[in-house]
């Protein structure tokens, strides 16, 4: 196997007794207490060809029959147009694919229990292995026609279709393309389209265990990017900037050929600075970095698939310091605390706005001034499943917050604490953490750890 960059470096990062425990059995071992010193091998981009199709053919044989069962749907129409692709395609579809060509039309119908599900393709290049192809070319209108000739055929039930009025991930269907496949299917058949947005929710949501095999070394890679840019080999106090730090992680990630899902950003919280307890957000970006500066970081890369979602927080050593001062630490241990409070909330069945709540109710008790607001993560990075409050709404959010947790589905922790500290005159200081997650049905696993001790700029 090619292996495109083997990278050495030395992670500041003390892995939690709750490391998820599959991933001893990877190439990173994640053990209570151990350093971990390299990030991996990072395959290249042909490399990932194998293992990502080896994970989708695996999801749509062992995974998407039981999904379609569970949402009560017998066929699922996936129509997508080049340049306007439906978000769920590229789940559905084997790499290297890189756009729906002209009409592409996935259908996959479910035969009945105890029997394979039927992947067809009626496109115009086929997708071999994956989808058998039900036609052979020619006009757009015969395109459409050989459609409503397979749907006719099999006589389905429920056709589920991807519109939705409140997921976006589940609204991929185009007016255009919904009012050519009415246009041909016969009047009977039409009354038995449906949205297809719980089967889209799920499946975009569950995550498999060849899934959770590799999960835990992208997430790794990830953290170790951070431990590197929040480090002396990349910040020299009075010098670099909150942009340059940002842009490290940004060029940092593009050489190692992982895909940044969003632009990385960095900001400083400062003695002095005005910290009012109520503002949502504290810290300030574009400035240049000094000695006793609090760092954050906010990260997202996808590999293989999967994205992460992470934010860490780093601190600058004055003069004469040889530690993060106390107040800090306390503060970063209450952070931990309200990330232990939020996911002993997790139980299967109980909706995102329950979990907000619980967790906002006990963090209340324990004396804790938090924010919640953490989110599925997969596929995507802001990912279909219960969103478990926003920054900006503490309080119920409607249809998205009411959808049910569900076992072997993966989250990005976030949200944040503040806390006075004795250091800076009582000045508030906000931590602000995020690390990724899976929840198996009984207990939350961090990923590759999460950041219990600060990275230190000397």
């Amino acid at each position: 196997m090619r292996l495109i960059s083997k990278v050495v470096v030395i992670l500041l990062i003390t892995i939690s007794a709750d490391t998820y425990s599959k991933s001893r059995n990877s190439k990173n071992e994640f053990e209570q207490g151990r350093v971990i010193t390299q990030m991996g091998d990072i395959l290249s981009h042909r490399d990932r060809v194998e293992p990502a199709n080896r994970i989708l053919k695996d999801r749509l044989q062992n995974l998407l029959p039981e999904l379609m069962r569970e949402t009560n749907i017998d066929m699922w129409l996936v129509i997508n147009r080049e340049y306007i692709e439906d978000p769920v395609f590229f789940s559905l579809a084997p790499r290297p694919t890189f756009a729906a060509r002209r009409t592409t039309i996935l259908v996959i119908h479910d035969k009945g229990e105890g029997k394979e599900l039927e992947k067809l393709t009626v496109s115009r290049y086929p997708i071999a292995g994956y989808y058998e192809s039900m036609w052979e070319g020619g006009s757009l209108e015969n395109q459409w026609k050989r459609l409503a000739e397979i749907i006719t055929e099999r006589n389905p039930k429920r056709i589920g279709v991807n519109f939705s009025k409140d997921w976006p991930l589940g609204d991929g269907l185009t007016v255009g393309l919904y009012n050519q496949l009415t246009k041909h299917l016969p009047e009977e058949l039409n009354k038995r389209l449906v949205s297809a947005e719980d089967l889209v929710i799920r499946w975009m949501e569950t995550r498999t265990k060849q899934e959770l095999d590799v999960y835990p070394h992208i997430v790794s890679l990830a953290r170790g990017v951070i431990s590197e840019a929040f480090s002396n080999k990349v910040i020299t106090p009075g010098v670099t900037t909150t942009d340059d730090v940002a842009w490290y992680i940004r060029e940092r990630f593009e050489a190692l050929q992982l895909r940044p899902w969003f632009q990385p950003y960095v900001n400083i919280q400062r003695k002095g600075d005005k910290a009012d307890v109520n503002s949502p957000y504290l810290g300030k970006a574009g400035l240049v970095i000094k000695p006793g500066d609090v760092l954050h970081t906010d990260v997202g890369i996808c590999y293989l698939n999967l994205c992460t979602d992470t934010q860490e927080m780093g601190y600058v050593l004055k003069l004469g310091e040889s530690d993060v001062p106390k107040g800090l630490k306390k503060a970063l241990a209450e952070g931990n605390q309200w990330q232990d409070i939020l996911t002993s909330q997790f139980k299967t069945g109980r909706t995102g706005n329950q979990i907000l709540a619980k967790t906002l109710a006990k963090s209340k008790k324990a004396g804790l001034t938090v924010s919640t607001y953490t989110h599925p993560i997969g596929f995507v990075g802001h990912a279909a499943g219960p969103t478990i409050g926003m920054w900006d709404n503490q309080k119920d959010t409607p249809i998205r917050g009411d959808w049910k947790l569900n076992k072997n589905t993966a989250y990005a922790i976030e949200g944040n604490i503040k806390a006075k500290v004795s250091e800076w005159d009582n000045q508030w200081v906000q931590i602000k953490l995020e690390q990724s997650a899976v929840f198996d049905g009984k207990k939350v696993y961090y990923l590759a750890g999460r950041q219990t001790q600060w990275h230190v700029v000397e």
